[in-house]
This record gives structure tokens, sequence and C-alpha cells, in this order.
């Protein structure tokens, strides 16, 4: 595993212009590829937004840049104890222009990128992305080992990456400590969020339900996923509790490793969706 860390270029040439983004880009254009091809739309008005933004978040940019590389070490190091995995995909640190917060990459065994300006700089709430990030790359591997034939899994179906979701909080609570809704808001902003989560637990996973039946899968994505959703309940993302539910359930029902493995059975959405009723 190779990490590349791009920001202390970033930070050490910085000028506030499109210009310089641009050259920043393009210098490090295969760091950049997976973000601007799935991860930041809108790139022209998000650069021009991102000069005004970034000089209030320099001193917090640099401050995660000088504790990153480490952190993924020791992260990478617990999880390869704890379950005997080893990852060896190159890591990628950037600063964005405000679009994803960190992601893997469309891979089996995906490489991950992390977007600083949109990280907090807290060392517990950096533990937790990265945590979270590789959780994803730990249930790919896990499912390798039980045999995963990755051809017939319906990657866009919501239910894939409702366990996604689920898998990569569960895995991320393994190895950091942290309150219960960090490992959601990845900062200390998040209880409201989980109060109103675990409240309404009931409601949420109905209306998720119906969506699924009447709703195209980027909808779906839209709306329980993404930032940028939130429209039935006023909070965006609440697939993610859901998915972390489902796995508790998953867990407590078949043990860790059938649980987090189950989508490479043939009843998987079947499974997914009577976990699901069940909680409602």
């Amino acid at each position: 595993m190779k990490i590349y860390n791009t920001v202390p270029y970033f930070l050490e040439h910085y000028r506030p212009s499109v210009e310089y983004l641009n050259h920043y880009h393009e210098r490090f254009e295969s760091h950049f590829k997976e973000y601007f091809l799935y991860h930041c739309k809108n790139t022209d008005e998000k650069i021009k937004n991102a000069i005004k933004k970034y000089p209030y978040q320099m001193d917090e940019i640099r401050e995660s840049s000088a504790k990153m590389e480490n952190l993924i070490q020791q992260v990478v190091m617990a999880y390869s104890q704890k379950y005997k995995v080893e990852f060896t995909e190159d890591v990628h640190i950037i600063v964005g222009v405000y679009g994803s917060n960190a992601f893997t990459h469309r891979q089996i065994n995906p490489e991950v990128t992390f977007c600083l300006e949109k990280l907090s700089s807290d060392e517990k709430h950096l533990n937790v992305i990265i945590a979270h990030e590789f959780g994803h790359s730990l249930h790919n591997r896990l499912s390798n080992q039980e045999g995963m034939d990755w051809s017939k899994l319906q990657w866009l179906h919501p239910y894939t990456t409702l366990l996604q979701e689920g898998c990569a909080t569960y895995f991320s609570e393994q190895v950091t400590a942290a309150e219960k809704a960090v490992y959601f808001s990845y900062d200390d902003n998040g209880e409201e969020w989980l109060d109103f989560a675990e409240e309404n637990r009931s409601e949420i996973i109905t209306a998720f339900l119906e969506d699924v039946k009447k709703c195209t899968q980027h909808e779906i994505f839209q709306e329980w996923f993404s930032i940028n959703g939130g429209s039935h309940f006023g909070y965006t993302r609440l697939a993610y509790i859901i998915g972390y539910t489902v796995i508790q359930s998953l867990i407590e029902k078949y043990q860790e490793k059938k649980a987090v493995t189950i989508w490479k059975e043939p009843g998987f959405h079947e499974e997914i969706e009577k976990v699901l009723i069940e909680l409602v």
C-alpha cells in the first residue's frame, strides 16, 4: 500500500486562483481522476466557490495533512491484525473542491481517496472516516475469501448499498473509539441526526421500503444515501443508520462473517427485505 499525499504541495504553492487549482489538478491528475469522474459535479462552479472557502480552512487542512498518513497506517494495521487481511492498493490524499469527503474507488479491491477540505482535523473524527472507507475495502476482501461471485452482484441496487454502508459503519466501530453519532457524521455535529433516526426508526424504514418499490435506483441513492437528499424527513443519508441496524440484526442472527458476506447468497435481497420488515 502506497500513500500519496498531494496536500503539502497544495499548501506550499497555493494561490487563490482558478489557474492555480487547474495546475494542481493537472499536476496530480492520476489522484483526481476518480474524484472528478464520480464525486464532484458542477466542477467549474465548485472551483470558484472553493477559492472563497479555502482561506478559512487552511490551518485545519494543514493539521489534517500532518496526521493522515500515520492514522491510515494505524487503522490498516488494526484491521489487518483483527481480520487477517492485507491492504495493498494506493491511497490518495487531496484537497478537493468541496465534492465528496472520502470514497473508495470503483474496484473490487479498491483504492481510497480522502479530501481534506471536507474533513474535521480532530484525530478521533479522522480515525472514524479512515476506518469507514477501509471498512468498505475490508468488506470486499472478506467477501472474496468466502467465494463471492462479483459478476452476479447488482451493484446499484439499494440493498447492496445499504449493506455496504452498514458494514463499513460496523467495521469502523471495531477498530476505533468514538461516540456513536461520530460514526455517521464524522464530526461532533451528529447527535441531533442520530436522535431523530433512532426515535423515528419505523417511519424511516417504512418510507425507505416504499421508495424501493416505486423509485428508480438513482432517486433512492439521492434521497437516502447522498448529502443532497433528505426531502422526506429533512435529514440526509438516513440509509446509513438503516444499513447499520440491518447488519446488527444479521450479525445477531448469523454471526459476523456470514452476515457481512450475505450478499453472495442468491436470496440476498429477500433476506434484507425480511429484516427491514421485522425492524418496522
